[in-house]
């Protein structure tokens, strides 16, 4: 558990190998927990030998971690937190930072509020199911002037949903929306698992957690903090049909991004690390073996210069 320094705990789950040479930080997406990347957690630490240190962690306000204040609930502040969790555990080493959804805008947000420690720290990255241009290209799957009056009720009942507190009502509630969720965010197949997952993280989110962070959401703007990201190992991924952030969205980041490579998953929907698992994990594991091969040659010119000072000496 990581207290921050307005009080906030977050709930923090460490695996692999402790000497690890790298580190790999998992963020979540709105409403959802650190269980979006259990298959993900699975395959790096099937690695063997060579599998990484992995930090997974619940956002302030979502799953076991503790609710945030109203004024906490924004990307910002995400940002800073995850700059916390880097610093107390990952204080040295290589980085590779995954994020879905919101998770990918905190990786975005913690880039802008600490580039110089983004820089120096961070070797590898993985956006996932995400967006750097807030709604700007979110229609629901519906037509645009319907997508639009959709967007104006929910920023409305977000409004409401903000100041409604940490408590848990819609819990009640959830197997109604079961169709909607559905539809909303996932493709065209839903392991029933992954359904379970996603509503059960859902219901741990509070409704202050659930509208407080929709206006930053919403508003976000980071293209232009990507474009100044240095050419290191990155991946975007989008499923063709995901409707709150779709392909356009990857497209405009891996534009951005310097040498990303970006995979469009046919049929897959929103929540990809459940959806289509093993496209994700693939994807992160390459990651990871890219950063190992750079780390492992940084490590080879540094010594090489001192065993040749040795010699001469």
């Amino acid at each position: 558990m990581l207290t921050l320094a307005d009080g906030v705990r977050l709930h923090v789950s460490v695996s692999g190998p402790e000497d690890a040479p790298i580190t790999v930080v998992l963020s979540h997406g709105w409403c959802q927990d650190r269980r979006t990347w259990r298959h993900q957690i699975a395959a790096l630490g099937e690695m063997g030998r060579k599998a990484p240190r992995v930090v997974a962690y619940d956002t302030r306000g979502h799953g076991r971690s503790s609710a945030t204040r109203l004024r906490g609930a924004t990307l910002a502040q995400l940002g800073d937190d995850m700059a916390e969790v880097i610093r107390r555990y990952a204080p040295s080493g290589p980085v590779v930072l995954a994020g879905h959804s919101m998770g990918g805008m905190t990786i975005m947000e913690y880039a802008h509020r600490h580039p110089e420690e983004y820089a120096s720290r961070v070797s590898g990255l993985l956006l996932v199911s995400t967006t750097a241009e807030g709604h700007t290209h979110t229609r629901y799957g519906l037509p645009p002037q319907l997508a639009n009056v959709l967007r104006i009720g929910e920023t409305l009942g977000a409004g409401l949903l903000a100041r409604s507190g940490a408590w848990r009502p819609h819990r009640a509630v959830l197997p109604a929306l079961r169709p909607a969720l559905r539809w909303l965010l996932f493709g065209d197949e839903c392991a029933e698992e992954a359904m379970l997952l996603t509503m059960r993280g859902l219901g741990r989110a509070p409704l202050r957690s659930i509208g407080g962070f929709r206006e930053s959401i919403g508003t976000q703007a980071r293209l232009d903090t990507l474009a100044d990201l240095g050419d290191l190992p990155s991946a975007v991924l989008v499923g063709g049909r995901d409707r709150l952030t779709p392909p356009a969205c990857a497209e405009s980041i891996a534009g951005a991004l310097p040498g990303a490579d970006l995979t469009v998953v046919p049929g897959a929907g929103h929540m990809l690390p459940l959806e289509r698992p093993r496209e994700v994990s693939d994807a992160l594991i390459t990651i990871v073996r890219r950063v190992a091969r750079q780390a492992k040659r940084n490590r080879r010119q540094i010594a090489t210069p001192t065993r040749r000072s040795q010699k001469a000496a």
